[in-house]
């Protein structure tokens, strides 16, 4: 296993208990416990957790798995919801993509799709995810709109005034949000509230807005809300969710998509 790769998995593993030892994290991934410490020592210096005798604790109350170590992580139930998101697209709309795993697999699937290989423009995609307008940015059918601001490392969302400033000026026809939490009576959630901020802007600019989430973020909160639950139109999620919490969803006037 490459270092990268340990690197992915030890964070996923911190992240869903919250704590992890040397020997369990050794175990875990079938190599030596020298090699765990040194990870967790490299690890401790960017910030990324926080040390302990013997292991390793998140790193703060708030932590946020940086972009870049969340790819693999649910990838399949990420990939289903976005082929689906992309078909509630039209040809020659405006979407809005907020970053995210999520949003970047529904890029992907919008540039793969047949009908959307030619036009002037065949799609507007409007976005503040310096990931996805690059990944964009060569189909040429597509225009690619980006917000401006500065840039959040962990999950390449530009943020601030600046970004405000374009996204004041323009009208879409879809925003598709990724979330890190979902819930009925809290509404849509994100760990930073500059980030929350522009994706509520985003809302707000859209005719209709879909919310693009995996099972795992549905009746969770976070510390920023992004919108109400009742401004959303669209849920899409995977087969998982539980059905009371689908239940209550669509209750609350969502139509929720599983897949």
């Amino acid at each position: 296993m490459s270092r990268d790769a340990r690197w992915k998995a030890l964070l996923e593993l911190l992240v869903e208990r919250g704590r992890l030892d040397v020997e369990e994290a050794a175990a875990e991934l079938a190599v030596s416990a020298a090699t765990i410490r040194r990870d967790f020592d490299q690890l401790a210096e960017q910030q990324m957790l926080v040390r302990t005798r013997g292991g390793a604790v998140v790193h703060g109350v708030s932590y946020e798995l940086p972009l870049r170590y969340k790819t693999a992580r649910r990838a399949s139930e990420k990939q289903r919801i976005a082929r689906a998101v992309a078909e509630l697209v039209a040809p020659g709309e405006a979407v809005g993509l907020t970053g995210g795993t999520t949003t970047t697999e529904v890029a992907r699937a919008l540039a793969v799709r047949g009908d959307l290989t030619s036009g002037s423009p065949a799609l507007t995609v409007v976005t503040n995810a310096l990931n996805i307008a690059n990944e964009l940015a060569v189909r040429p059918q597509f225009k690619i709109v980006v917000t401006g601001g500065v840039a959040r490392p962990q999950s390449y969302e530009l943020i601030g005034p600046l970004a405000d400033g374009v996204l004041g000026q323009i009208r879409l026809d879809v925003a598709v949000l990724g979330v890190v939490a979902f819930d009925v009576t809290h509404g849509a959630a994100a760990h930073d509230e500059a980030e929350a901020a522009i994706n509520r802007l985003l809302c707000e600019r859209a005719e209709r807005v879909v919310v693009a989430a995996d099972s795992s973020k549905l009746g969770q909160r976070a510390f920023a809300r992004i919108c109400p639950a009742h401004l959303v139109d669209t849920l899409v999620t995977d087969a998982a969710a539980d059905p009371e919490t689908v239940r209550r969803f669509e209750e609350a006037g969502i139509r929720v998509v599983t897949v």
